[in-house]
Formats: structure tokens, sequence, C-alpha cells
């Protein structure tokens, strides 16, 4: 299993950053990367050639002109472009600081960051984030290219203070600043815990209209279930409220289980919906296998749709 980033605890960030960047290089790179259809296997904008429209393909790619001509449904394929600038919401809200298996959902966090950075900071390839803070005015670190530049993103991603009781982040108004700091197409990602309140499909579904769009959601397995562990003493980190839960009900740690079910579903639709791509990290499962696992299927689900080349 990959060292995740809280087991260097008494290493400082440098370090840290150091280990991410040799495990995401040597373990991944090469794995995912080819003619830079990498994390999101999708578009680009450049015009290919045509082909008979299937099941499942995109309607505003039809070719009107060619459906004409011939009385069946053409679409156009694109070619993946060349250069990609890539854009990442980091949700830095106080729920993320919290973990009960191999590492916190913070640190799950950084990986993925990292893992995105890494892997798309290349040959020109530019980078940019907005940091999302309760409590303040998103910090917004500009797109540039070069791993200096990454380096420095990361170690503001690492390094954030944390923030307990200053309140939820507005994960909608971060998803609307990153459709506004994108003026050209490009990779639009989002890394939080999706627990924010705010009504953020709209501006999600925004978003992935223009962009190539990726949803990472980074869970904790205590989400989910609850562990028979007698009277259970549970405060909110974002608000600070403080309830005690009798954890040796049955009949409540199914409705807990339940009501998880149902909330983490209705986020995967939310996601879907917008037309994200959608990647679950769980502090209690290899965070890089599971990176590996959703690049793979992408890419065989985005193979299985293009038109077949007999050389």
């Amino acid at each position: 299993m990959a060292e995740p980033a809280s087991a260097a605890a008494l290493d400082g960030p440098a370090e840290i950053l150091r280990r991410l960047e040799l495990t995401i290089t040597r373990k991944l790179d090469g794995l995912l990367q080819g003619d830079y259809r990498g994390l999101v296997p999708g578009h680009g904008s450049e015009l290919g050639e045509s082909r008979e429209y299937q099941p499942g393909d995109d309607t505003r790619r039809i070719d009107w002109n060619v459906t004409a001509r011939t009385n069946v449904p053409h679409v156009r394929d694109t070619i993946a472009d060349r250069e990609l600038e890539v854009w990442l919401l980091v949700d830095q809200s106080a729920s993320l600081d919290f973990g009960t298996a191999g590492c916190e959902k913070r640190d799950l966090a950084v990986n993925a960051v990292a893992a995105v950075g890494f892997l798309t900071a290349r040959g020109g390839n530019r980078i940019g984030a907005i940091l999302l803070r309760p409590g303040g005015a998103p910090l917004v670190v500009p797109a540039r290219g070069g791993r200096i530049h990454l380096q420095a993103l990361l170690h503001r991603v690492l390094s954030a203070p944390r923030v307990d009781g200053g309140g939820p982040t507005d994960l909608a108004a971060g998803i609307d600043r990153l459709g506004g700091v994108m003026r050209r197409r490009g990779l639009a990602v989002v890394v939080s815990d999706w627990l924010d309140p705010t009504p953020w499909d709209r501006p999600l579904r925004r978003l992935g209209v223009r962009h190539d769009l990726l949803a990472v959601e980074v869970v904790d397995p205590r989400e989910l279930t609850l562990a028979d562990v007698g009277m259970l003493h549970v405060v909110d980190p974002e608000t600070g409220a403080v309830r005690e839960v009798q954890t040796a009900d049955a009949a409540l740690r199914e409705r807990y289980a339940a009501a998880a079910r149902r909330q983490r579903d209705e986020i995967a639709a939310r996601i879907r919906t917008a037309g994200g791509h959608h990647l679950v990290l769980r502090t209690d499962e290899d965070w890089l296998r599971a990176l590996v696992r959703f690049v793979l299927l992408r890419r065989r689900a985005v193979d299985a749709t293009a038109p077949m080349v007999i050389a």
C-alpha cells in the first residue's frame, strides 16, 4: 500500500512532497500517461474525422453537414490537445481534518492534488488552483508551468492551517470562481468531501459543459458506518456542535448506514448529472490503486466509443 502523507508526520513539508513525487512518478508515470490522455481521457478542441453516430455519443458533436448529405446521423470526433491547462479547486474545510484509518481526509486531498499536478505539469502544461478556506476569501494560485511552481502550490495545500469551528466553506461559490478563472478549455478538478450544504449542482453543471470535469471525493469509513463503541461524543469541526450518540443501539447504526448510503448516492448522482468523472478515495484503501483503477476504466470506456481504424 502506498504511504499516506500523514505517515511522515515527523518530516517537514519538503520531505513529504519529495516522497509523494517519487511515489507518483515511479509508480504512475508511464502507466497513466500517453498522448496526454491521462487522468481524464476526453475530447480535444481540434476537429477530426466524422463517423456514424453511436448510442452514448455526445449529441453536441453531431456533424449536421454530413448528416444532411447522408441522411444518417454523424458525429465529428476531435483530436486531443497537446497542451493542457489544469485548474484545481481544493476544499480545505475543517471536515477534511478527520480520519480513522490510514490517514486523514486532508491527506487524501493532498495526494490527489499531487497526482494531478505531477502527471500533468509537463511539456508546457500549466496548472493553477483555488484553495477554499472557511471564514475567508479563496486563495487563487495563477496557472503557471514548471516544477518549481507545482512544488510551491503543493506546499500551500500541504501547509494550510487547520481551522476548527470556522464554519463550512461555500463550495458553490468556489466552483463559480473556478469557472471564472478558466479562460480556455481544460481540465477542472474539484477535490472535496462534498458535504458542503450549499447548492453546488448548477455551478458544477456549468463547469462541466465547457471543461473536462473530475470530481474527487474523499471519504472516511466512519462516515459510512458507526462502530459499536458505546456512548460516543462527537463534535462537528465546522460548527462546533456537540452530540452524544449511543452506538450500542443496533437500530440507530442501521439508520445511520442507510442515511449515509443515500447521501453518497445522491452526491454521485449530482456529479454524474453535471457530466463529471467521479473518483472516490477512501482513507482505509490504497489511493494509488484506486486512481489507477479509475483511469483504466475511463480509458476502456473512451476506447469502446472510438471509431475502428484498420491500417
